[in-house]
C-alpha cells in the first residue's frame, strides 16, 4: 500500500512543470489521469527530441510522464463539459498547468466544479499567476531564471550571467504543485469542502532567493557572482584544484575547519589567529584558496575524497556520465529500469522518496489515449456512447 494509493488526480497538463509534479503523486501510488487533446497530438512534450522510442513517443515525454493514464479529451468541444464533470465527480482533485488566463475559460477552476464535486481540490500551475497584469502571458523555466535574478549569480565573475543547466524553476515548481494538491485534499477530506490552490513559476523562482532575499530587503546587501562558486559567507565553501581536476569543499560548520586542516596535514593553520571563525577566514578567502589549492595539488581528486570520507563534506565535479554512473547511484536503486512495449528496458532516475510500505511503480509513460475507454467504462459509458465522442472528435 504506497501512501497515495486512495488519490485520483485528473491532469491537464503539458510540457515539464506540470507533469514533473504529478509523476511524484504517480511514484507514490496516485492515479494520474493525464487530459491530453486528441486533436493536436495530445501533450507536446512526445515531440520533443532528439531521442525517441519510436515516433510521437519521446525519451523526454518518458522522463516526466511514467505511471500515469492517458484520457484523450478535447476540452475545447462543447460536449467534452459532460465528460469532464463525470470525471471530477469521481476525483479527489484536478491539477493544471495552463497559461493564467486558459483554466478560467476551460471551466477547470473550483468555482465550476464544485456543483459537480464540492470537494473537488483544483491546483493551478501557471507562468504568473491567474490573476494581475501577466495573467494571460507564456513563461518558461528560464526567463523565471533571468529576472527573478538567478542568472545574477550563477556563473564566473567576468563572464556573462548564466542561467542553471537544467529546468530548476519548472522541477521546483512542480513538487510545489503536488505539494499544495496533497494539502488540499487534506483538507478537503476533513472539511468536506474542496478549493483552489495556485502556484506559479515566477512566485517559485522568486521564493527560492530565500536568505539573498532577505539580506536585501533588511540590509541592502546586493549579492554577486563569486569566483569558483563560492559560498557569500562561509569559508572553505568553493571549488579547488587538484592534481588532476577539482573538488567542491564545503566547511559549513566551524568543526569541519580542523577536520580539513588535519587531512590536509597542515595542522598549525589549526593555531593560526587569521583562520580563527567564518568571518576570519572569509576576509582571508583569496590567501585560503591558494593555500588549500596547493595542499591539494600533491593528490588526485579520487585520493582526497577517500581521505575525507566521513570527516570532510566534500564532492567530486562529475560530469553526466560520471553521475550516473556513479556506482553510489547504479548500486543502491537510485535508478529504475521501465520496460517500453515495443522498445524494450529503458532507464529513469527514481523517484527520490522512498516508502517502508511498498515498491515505487514502474509503469512507463502511456500511449495517447491508452486509457480512455477502460474510464469511460469504469464512468458507466455505453461502447455506443464511447464511439459517438470518438466519432465527433471529443475523445
Amino acid at each position: 500500500m504506497l501512501p497515495l494509493e486512495s488519490l485520483r488526480v485528473i491532469a491537464v497538463e503539458q510540457y515539464g512543470a506540470g507533469p514533473f509534479g504529478t509523476m511524484f503523486l504517480a511514484d507514490l501510488g496516485a492515479e494520474v489521469i493525464k487530459i491530453e487533446n486528441p486533436n493536436d497530438g495530445g501533450d507536446m512534450a512526445r515531440d520533443v527530441g532528439p531521442f525517441f522510442f519510436e515516433e510521437h513517443d519521446s525519451v523526454f515525454f518518458h522522463s516526466l510522464n511514467r505511471n500515469k493514464k492517458s484520457f484523450t479529451l478535447d476540452l475545447t468541444q462543447p460536449e467534452s463539459v459532460m465528460v469532464l464533470h463525470d470525471l471530477v465527480r469521481s476525483a479527489d482533485a484536478l491539477s493544471s498547468n495552463l497559461r493564467g488566463d486558459v483554466p478560467e475559460k476551460l471551466g477547470l477552476t473550483y468555482e465550476h466544479l464544485k456543483a459537480h464535486n464540492p470537494k473537488i481540490v483544483c491546483a493551478h500551475l501557471s507562468a504568473y499567476g491567474r490573476k494581475g497584469p501577466r495573467a494571460n502571458w507564456p513563461g518558461y523555466d528560464y526567463l523565471m531564471q533571468a529576472e527573478a535574478g538567478f542568472l545574477s549569480l550563477t556563473g564566473d565573475p567576468d563572464g556573462p550571467p548564466a542561467r542553471f543547466g537544467l529546468s530548476m524553476v519548472d522541477f521546483m515548481t512542480g513538487v510545489g504543485l503536488a505539494y499544495a494538491l496533497v494539502a488540499g485534499v487534506i483538507s478537503a477530506r476533513s472539511t468536506g469542502i474542496g478549493q483552489d490552490l495556485d502556484i506559479s513559476l515566477f512566485d517559485v523562482a522568486l521564493s527560492n532567493m530565500n536568505y539573498l532575499a532577505a539580506w536585501y530587503l533588511n540590509e541592502g546587501e546586493v549579492q554577486q557572482r563569486l569566483p569558483r562558486s563560492a559560498h557569500p559567507s562561509l569559508t572553505p565553501c568553493q571549488l579547488y584544484r587538484t592534481k588532476d581536476g577539482w573538488i567542491f569543499i564545503m566547511c559549513n560548520k566551524e568543526k569541519f575547519w580542523p577536520a580539513l586542516c588535519d587531512a590536509l596535514n597542515r595542522p598549525e593553520w589549526k593555531e593560526d589567529d587569521k583562520y580563527n571563525n567564518f568571518q576570519d577566514r572569509l576576509t582571508q578567502r583569496d590567501q585560503l584558496t591558494e593555500l588549500i589549492d596547493h595542499a591539494l595539488s600533491k593528490r588526485s581528486t579520487e585520493d582526497w575524497l577517500k581521505i575525507f570520507a566521513g570527516t570532510v563534506p566534500a564532492a567530486p565535479v562529475n560530469d553526466l556520465m560520471q553521475a550516473l554512473e556513479n556506482p553510489f547511484v547504479t548500486d543502491h536503486d537510485r535508478l529504475q529500469t521501465l520496460e517500453h512495449p515495443s522498445h524494450g528496458d529503458y532507464r529513469l532516475v527514481a523517484n527520490p522518496v522512498r516508502s517502508s510500505t511498498g515498491e515505487t511503480p514502474a509503469q512507463p509513460a502511456p500511449a495517447l489515449g491508452q486509457h480512455t475507454d477502460e474510464i469511460l467504462r469504469e464512468l458507466n459509458y455505453s461502447d455506443t456512447h464511447i464511439s459517438e465522442l470518438r466519432t465527433n472528435k471529443v475523445i
